[in-house]
């Protein structure tokens, strides 16, 4: 039950970059991995709502407007002394009165389905997280007329291409900020972009992500290129249930953690493409 009392010294307002540090150090109350970078990236693309008590901020949750028909919403954090106050219920729901009538898409663990399920969200599917170190990655071939390249600000809209009809979400806006701040490559086969992945800093090491890619094979070459390319350092992959790649990155040295996540939505599900297939997240807040 909501406890009014311990709520009502609570005040909510919008997110501004002057509160990312405060948000930070509350991510870092729980344990997530997020750098104040981290932070600054995902804020500058979206939007979110403080819960800011006595002492400072207790609360987060942010959302990220894709068109006029999509959003995603993750970042929700509520400092662990200020739980089973209601302040989780009452961000959440001035966070979806600011979305408004879009498909919403999350994720969130176990521990977060009950409550989310409340607000009419139902689970898609799952996202397994990948992480480690590979000190050899493994040689995967390509196809006739294909190469591994660096993009450059003229593969912009072909990425943003790639990206929407992979997720059935317009990315361009996403894919326009990704570009200044990770280094991506793609599969070029004879001048066309086929694939691409994307390899950026973040909590301890670096995320790979999102990979967008016609197939597994061509999937796997391109996380290969990045792994090999940062071998030995900390590198995480978070890929939907449906890439079916975690056991070639576990037998690759990117275990999957305990707990895989779920991956939740309220309204019409988005359509990807049947010719093309998102086999890495960029984040699980971003999708």
């Amino acid at each position: 039950m909501k406890d009014r009392n311990a709520s009502s010294a609570v005040r909510y307002r919008r997110m501004t970059a002057a509160d990312l540090p405060a948000a930070h150090k509350l991510s870092l109350s729980v344990l997530w991995p997020h750098r104040l970078e981290d932070w600054k990236f995902i804020h500058e693309l979206g939007e979110g709502i403080v819960a800011e008590g006595p002492s400072g901020i207790v609360g987060t949750c942010m959302c990220w407007l894709h068109g006029p028909d999509y959003a995603s919403l993750g970042m929700t954090i509520v400092a662990p002394d200020h739980r089973r106050q209601g302040i989780a219920n009452e961000l959440l729901e001035r966070i979806l009165n600011a979305i408004g009538d879009r498909t919403i898409l999350l994720h969130t663990t176990a521990t977060g389905v009950r409550f989310i399920e409340h607000a009419g969200f139902v689970q898609t599917g799952w996202v397994r997280q990948h992480q480690g170190s590979v000190f050899r990655a493994p040689f995967v071939p390509l196809g006739p007329g294909e190469r591994i390249r660096p993009v450059g600000p003229r593969d912009e809209a072909a990425l943003a291409d790639l990206a929407a009809r992979s997720t059935g979400v317009p990315r361009a806006t996403v894919i326009k900020h990704l570009l200044t701040v990770a280094d991506i490559v793609a599969i070029d086969r004879y001048g066309e972009l086929v694939a691409f992945a994307a390899l950026r800093k973040f909590g301890h090491g670096h995320v790979i992500g999102p990979v967008v890619a016609p197939d597994a094979e061509r999937a796997k070459a391109l996380i290969a290129h990045w792994a090999g390319a940062h071998a030995g350092a900390f590198v995480r992959v978070d890929v939907p249930d449906t890439s079916g790649l975690s056991p070639w990155l576990t037998e690759m040295g990117l275990v999957q953690v305990e707990e895989a996540v779920h991956a939740m939505t309220r309204g019409d599900p988005p359509r990807p493409a049947a010719s093309i297939q998102r086999f890495a997240l960029l984040s699980q807040s971003l999708g």
